[in-house]
C-alpha cells in the first residue's frame, strides 16, 4: 500500500539516489537544493513510501503564473534549482518534478503523488496546477516531427508516451510546447508539454493560505 507524507530531511540520502535512477542523464538534487525547498515550501514537497521504503516524491512551488506562461524554462521558474521563486502571493501551485522508482511503476505510486498535489492545491485555495511533463518518446520521433505534432499523436492515440498519457489520464489538459525546456533532458530533446488542471473549489474572493497540517488525510 502507498503512503504519502512530507518530505524530511532525513529523506534527502534515498530521494537523490532516486533521481540519479530515474533519469540518469539528469543531475540529481543537492543537498542544497533540498534544504533550500524545506526552507521556503516544506508543506509542498512530498514523499512516497511502500513498506517504508521511499519509492516516489514530489516537489512543489506557489507561483506568480503571469510572470512565466508558455515560454518559461525549468531553469526560470525555480531560479536555476534554488527554489527561492515562491511565492505564496501566487495562485498556481508548480510542479517542479515527480518520479517514481522504476520498480513500483504500475502500483499507484504516481497517482497518489499527483492526489496529494490536488489536495495540497485545494486546501490552499490555488486556482490551478501548472508543470512542465517530460516527452520521453520524442526522442524516438524528433528526426521526422516537431514536439508539437508528437504531443498532437499522443493526445490522439497514435503514439504512446508514458508521461504526456499518465497526465492526461490524471486530469491534466494539454496547452503546449515549452522548447528548450530542460536541455539536459535528452529522451525529451529539452521540450516538455505545459500541461494544467484547474481546481473547481477555487474561490477568487478569498486568499492563499497554507494548509492545514491534517490535508493529506483529507479525502475532498
Amino acid at each position: 500500500m502507498v503512503r504519502i507524507r512530507h518530505l524530511t530531511h532525513a529523506d534527502i540520502p534515498a530521494a537523490a539516489d532516486l533521481q540519479r535512477r530515474v533519469y540518469q542523464s539528469i543531475p540529481a538534487f543537492s543537498q542544497q537544493q533540498f534544504d533550500s525547498l524545506f526552507a521556503n515550501f516544506p508543506q509542498g514537497q512530498f514523499a512516497a513510501e511502500v513498506e517504508g521504503k521511499l519509492v516516489g516524491l514530489a516537489i512543489s512551488l506557489v507561483v506568480l503564473w503571469d510572470d512565466y506562461s508558455l515560454h518559461h524554462t525549468w531553469p526560470s521558474v525555480t531560479n536555476d534549482g534554488h527554489f527561492d521563486t515562491h511565492d505564496m502571493g501566487g495562485r498556481t501551485l508548480y510542479g517542479a518534478e515527480v518520479c517514481v522508482d522504476p520498480d513500483c511503476r504500475g502500483q499507484g505510486v504516481g497517482h497518489a503523488l499527483y492526489e496529494a498535489r490536488r489536495k495540497l492545491c485545494r486546501a490552499m485555495n490555488l486556482k490551478r496546477i501548472i508543470a512542465g511533463g517530460r516527452l520521453p518518446g520524442y526522442g524516438k520521433h524528433a528526426a521526422h516531427m516537431s514536439p508539437e505534432e508528437y504531443a498532437k499523436r499522443v493526445i490522439w492515440g497514435d503514439f504512446y508516451d508514458p508521461v504526456l498519457r499518465f497526465q492526461l489520464d490524471e486530469g491534466f489538459d494539454y496547452c503546449g510546447i515549452l522548447h528548450g525546456y530542460l536541455p539536459t533532458d535528452p529522451e525529451s530533446i529539452g521540450n516538455a508539454a505545459l500541461i494544467v488542471w484547474l481546481n473547481r473549489y477555487y474561490d477568487a474572493d478569498q486568499p492563499t493560505r497554507l494548509p492545514p497540517p491534517d490535508f493529506l488525510e483529507n479525502p475532498q
